[in-house]
Order: C-alpha cells, then structure tokens, then sequence
C-alpha cells in the first residue's frame, strides 16, 4: 500500500528549472506554431523538443544552462529565506 501523499506548503519556493526546461519553453511555442496539427499531441511536441535539444552544440545550450545557473541560485536564496522564517 502506498503511503499519503504530504500537503505541499504553497509558500514554499518554487524549484529550480533546468536547461533543458527554459530550452523547452521557448521551443515549444514555436514547434506548436509551425506544426499546428500536432498541437495537441503533447508526446509528438515533446519528441521534437528532445531532438531539438540533442542537436544543439555545447555553445548554443550555454545560454539556457545561464539562465538555469540563475535560477539555481534563486531558488538557493529563497530556499534559506524560507526556512529562516519557517
């Protein structure tokens, strides 16, 4: 049997996004607006984010693992001043 499920504080902070999540942020605005037939078949958009991701060089990953660095370190910074005042 599977235990319950613990109540999520919801002033906690959010996590983290990945690179990868930022990447797919903007990727799949613009899939969904070439390819409109598959708007709604969220595993086809998610097969073509992966690829997309995969392809891309080290060089034009950097920005979004930037972005997810700064992240990162928001959540850090919230995460402590959240259980400072907890």
């Amino acid at each position: 049997k599977r235990g319950k499920k613990g109540k999520k504080d919801p002033n906690a902070p959010k996590r983290a996004l990945s690179s990868y999540m930022f990447f797919a942020k903007t990727k799949r605005v613009e899939i969904i607006e070439k390819n409109p037939d598959i708007a709604k078949d969220v595993a086809a958009v998610g097969k073509m984010i992966g690829s997309a991701w995969n392809a891309l060089d080290e060089a034009d990953k950097a920005p979004y693992e930037k972005m997810a660095e700064e992240d990162r370190a928001r959540y850090e910074r919230e995460k402590a001043e959240y259980a400072k005042n907890k």
